[in-house]
């Protein structure tokens, strides 16, 4: 190791120098305390390091060593379930050692080394292995099968391998590459974190993420390893809607990074996901995910770090074939941290502050997503869906993170406090927000639940963007003005907002709704609007077609549960014909 000396410190930037031997990005030892840091810039034998860690109490002449090697994540058994911090220290491991506060200097392994796992093997010797190839699983949890892989720059012949209990760092195989050189084959792999996984190949994004929330999934779609971003301000609930994401996204493995976000949502996370109960397998939430805690009070350097640490895992469990999704809550605190070390670095800064490669850095951060075939020989496929919540400051999206990151993804759920306000939760606004996955997606839609689903989904569009523009009318001359057809439309609309796009995430059967109650809920809206403007054109009043009681079965449906709607759906379209009919006799009468 090589050993340079501090000679200045300016908050969480250190630099040394001495420091010709080291190269850029290498993970370095800041004084006899021994903090994370990593270099981020070189001038000739001076490096500017960024600090992990809290740098009150360094002084200039104390010693900076080099590891050698770059910010790596270790991967293997005992990710699932874990909570770690932005640059994967085990927080709970950390918390047995020095409480509730973390120290400096604290050095733990990110996986437990004394943990004993059941290695299966699932090749024999004198198989011939590539990078990615699975050489036998280990069971997590119930849920979690954890595969293997020969790493992705190693290949040759397995010449030995054993099955049993090991640990970690237990050697599992042994693989003769061309040379003729042994190469040990352990459970668990380390990766530099700003290097994506390689892949075989990259799939077009034409199957859904199914999420269970209504406005999404109906208006609004995001693709199996698509990218989309909430941007909202202050109360208007994109941590709930992460949450709500994933609990219910159809994801085999969720990660969750909480970057620079308030400590007390991280907490709520850490109590709520132990006690849900996962829909799709029966058990705890938390054993199948991971969770990046890096929250606001933490150094700020390390939020730098954490969502190429949670991106690095997930793409490591897409490789195995798994679905991820990745949350990461915000990307605006992450961008504030490029910021501070933008500005102690004195480099010239561009919009609001932001250093000017902000734009290629989020690029870098979502383009690792994606629906691909993993490495290996057994062509599996892997997906890994992004969603990142941006805060811009006072809710305005023309600032420059909002921007960058709208010029990347291809889904825009715009939270809108105006309807946060009204209590619409989820408070994503359908005018202003979109999804490119919309088409392409509307051909799976079609197959695979309804040949109507695109039609439906365009209709309630159009509806609700008339709304918009009837709205405009009404404030400047009054309800009464309209035609009949138009308050029917602005009815219809309503019922739309107020009967399907409204979800409640605390109540027990609205807060998932499946996809096949999705299309029955919008058939159930659009057939009351045809079956009304049929009995408007007849001659009926319309006082009497919006009071009619089968509206109020219409807004209860949402609550049905799942095993009742076909009967119930049946029985409301049978009453709504039934009850306009009766409203079109009384003005005949």
């Amino acid at each position: 190791m090589k050993e340079g000396s501090i000679v200045k410190v300016s908050g969480p930037l250190v630099v040394a120098s001495g420091m010709r031997q080291a190269n850029m990005f290498d993970v370095v030892r800041v004084s006899d305390k021994r903090l994370i840091g990593e270099i981020i810039e070189m001038h000739g034998d001076k490096a500017s390091i960024q600090v992990y860690e809290e740098t009150s109490g360094l002084g200039t002449g104390e010693p900076v060593e080099t590891t050698g090697e770059p910010l790596s994540v270790e991967l293997g058994p005992g990710l699932i379930g874990s909570i770690f911090d932005g640059i994967q220290r085990p927080l709970e491991e950390i918390m047995k050692i020095s409480g509730n506060n973390l120290q400096r200097g604290v050095e733990v392994p990110a996986l437990n080394r004394e943990k004993i796992w059941h290695f299966v093997p699932a090749i024999k010797v004198g198989e011939k292995v590539s990078g990615g190839d699975i050489i036998g699983t280990v069971a997590e949890n119930e849920i979690v099968s954890h595969k293997i892989m020969i790493p992705p720059e190693i290949s040759g012949i397995i010449s030995e391998i054993y099955g049993g209990d090991c640990t970690v760092e237990d050697t599992v195989a042994i693989v003769t590459d061309e040379k003729g050189k042994s190469v040990p084959i352990a459970l668990m792999q380390k990766w530099p974190v700003r290097k994506g996984r390689p892949f075989a190949k990259k799939l077009s994004p034409d199957m859904p993420l199914v999420t269970g929330q209504r406005v999404i999934d109906a208006l609004f779609p995001i693709a199996k390893g698509g990218v989309a971003a909430i941007p909202g301000p202050f109360g208007s609930g994109k941590t709930v809607t992460q949450h709500q994401l994933a609990k219910w996204a159809e994801a085999d493995i969720v990660v969750y990074i909480g970057c620079g976000e308030r400590g007390n949502e991280m907490t709520d996370v850490l109590n709520e996901f132990p006690e849900l109960i996962d829909p799709h397998t029966g058990k705890s939430l938390m054993e199948r995910t991971v969770l990046i805690a890096n929250t606001s009070d933490m150094p700020v350097a390390a939020r730098e770090a954490s969502i190429y640490t949670g991106i690095t895992i997930a793409e490591y469990f897409r490789d195995m074939g798994y679905s991820v999704a990745l949350m990461a809550d915000s990307t605006s605190r992450w961008a504030e941290a490029l910021r501070e070390m933008s500005g102690r670095l004195e480099e010239m800064p561009g919009e609001e502050g932001y250093p000017a490669y902000l734009g290629s850095r989020l690029a870098q951060f979502y383009e690792r997503a994606g629906r691909v075939i993993s490495l290996g020989n057994d062509q599996r496929e892997g997906a890994l869906s992004v969603i990142g919540a941006v805060s811009p400051a006072g809710g305005d999206i023309s600032e420059p993170v909002t921007q960058a990151t709208l010029r990347i993804v291809k889904v825009f759920w715009g939270l809108d406090s105006s309807l946060a306000y009204k209590r619409h939760f989820p408070a994503i606004n359908w005018l202003t927000s979109y999804s490119l996955y919309a088409n392409s997606l509307g051909k799976w839609f079609n197959n695979n639940v309804d040949s109507d689903w695109t039609e439906l989904r365009a209709r309630i569009m159009k509806i609700l963007s008339e709304e918009a523009e009837l709205e405009e009318i009404v404030k400047l001359v009054g309800m009464d003005a309209l035609s009949s057809f138009d308050r029917l439309k602005m009815e219809a609309a309503r019922s739309i907002r107020e009967d399907f796009l409204h979800q409640l995430a605390f109540h027990e059967v609205d807060t998932y709704t499946s996809l096949e109650k999705q299309l029955l809920m919008m058939r159930l809206v659009l057939e009351y609007y045809d079956c009304a403007l049929k009995c408007l054109e007849n001659g009926g009043k319309i006082e009497k077609i919006v009071s009619i009681p089968s509206r109020e079965k219409i807004g209860r449906f949402k609550y049905i549960p799942e095993s009742d709607i076909e009967e119930e759906y049946k029985s409301i379209c049978a009453l709504i014909s039934l009850e306009l009919e009766d409203a079109k006799k009384g003005e005949d009468d």
